[in-house]
């Protein structure tokens, strides 16, 4: 049976996957399945960057606003809502197209994976949390050293979450059980000089479109500044701020180091996998074509051709 053709645009942060993703959708006849761990959540969308009605341009957007700020997703949820979206998209006669940078939710989805459930030890971390940041490091490294390479070393819950995981089920946390899909990697990334300044420019971006009235906005709404420190980066940052510990000007400056840091994160996981394709951000027509001739077996010829 020819399993189902699918594209993939990822790799680290502030690098136009969704602009691409679009751009493609538009070529294709595809539509979008985000792939962001954070942008799942309703109200958190400037400062995670989220694609506006208007930046969509009539491309259907899948994952997008389905969980609640104080829910906690996993990535077992990711993997049964993406399934479900990819068979409706192509029961549309559509091209999936997932695009985003949380390389263990995309990883799950494309090459298939049994999680375990693993539900709270509420003894361990009583105990976890006694411990600083940096000693919960030591103790994840121990367990499981690829894991450490791709969390936020700063946020505590992630370090809290890792380590239960890690200390239920070994290093080994999902079951492979074979490609449902056959999948186009496509890897964006630029050098580190230009994605510092993309990511600063983002920033200071976030900022003018109200990224600090949002985050107040979510805060009157009962989200707790222990739920915004576990839902990590900006929004750690910005509960800072808004208990008055540092000022915007600060704010801005720390986001931008914690999604540098982040991005390197991303590429620590992106570039184990051989399999995934990369360009420059600006190589948009060479994405193009890739992806046409990758297409051209299930489209018909007027179809392929009017992607080049």
């Amino acid at each position: 049976m020819t399993r189902p053709k699918i594209v993939a645009i990822l790799g680290p942060t502030a690098t136009g996957k969704s602009s691409l993703a679009i751009l493609l959708a538009k070529k294709c006849g595809g539509e979008i399945i985000s792939a962001d761990s954070r942008q799942v959540y309703r109200g958190l969308d400037i400062a995670t960057g989220k694609v506006t009605e208007e930046e969509m341009n009539g491309i259907p957007h899948h994952l997008l606003d389905v969980a609640h700020p104080q829910e906690q997703f996993t990535v077992a949820d990711f993997v049964h809502l993406g399934e479900k979206a990819i068979a409706h998209i192509l029961k549309r006669e559509k091209v999936p197209i997932i695009a985003g940078g949380t390389g263990f939710y995309i990883e799950a989805l494309i090459d298939g994976a049994l999680f375990p459930h693993v539900p709270p030890n509420e003894e361990l971390r009583a105990e976890l949390e006694k411990l600083s940041a940096q000693e919960l490091v030591k103790r994840l490294a121990e367990l499981d050293a690829t894991r450490l390479e791709t969390v936020d070393t700063k946020n505590k819950v992630r370090l809290i979450r890792a380590i239960e995981i890690a200390e239920t089920l070994g290093s080994v946390p999902a079951v492979a059980r074979g490609e449902k899909y056959d999948p186009l990697r496509i890897g964006l990334d630029m050098p580190d000089d230009e994605l510092r300044e993309s990511i600063k420019a983002r920033t200071e971006e976030r900022a003018r479109c109200g990224m600090f009235d949002e985050a107040k906005t979510l805060f009157e709404n009962s989200l707790s500044y222990e739920r915004m420190n576990a839902l990590g980066l900006e929004y750690r940052i910005l509960a800072q701020w808004l208990k008055g510990e540092i000022s915007k000007e600060d704010a801005l400056k720390r986001i931008a180091v914690a999604d540098w840091q982040y991005a390197k994160r991303q590429r620590t996981w992106f570039k184990r996998d051989a399999r995934i394709e990369w360009y420059h951000p600006n190589e948009k027509d060479a994405v193009i074509k890739r992806v046409s001739r990758f297409l051209q077996s299930t489209q018909s010829a007027d179809s392929v051709d009017s992607m080049e």
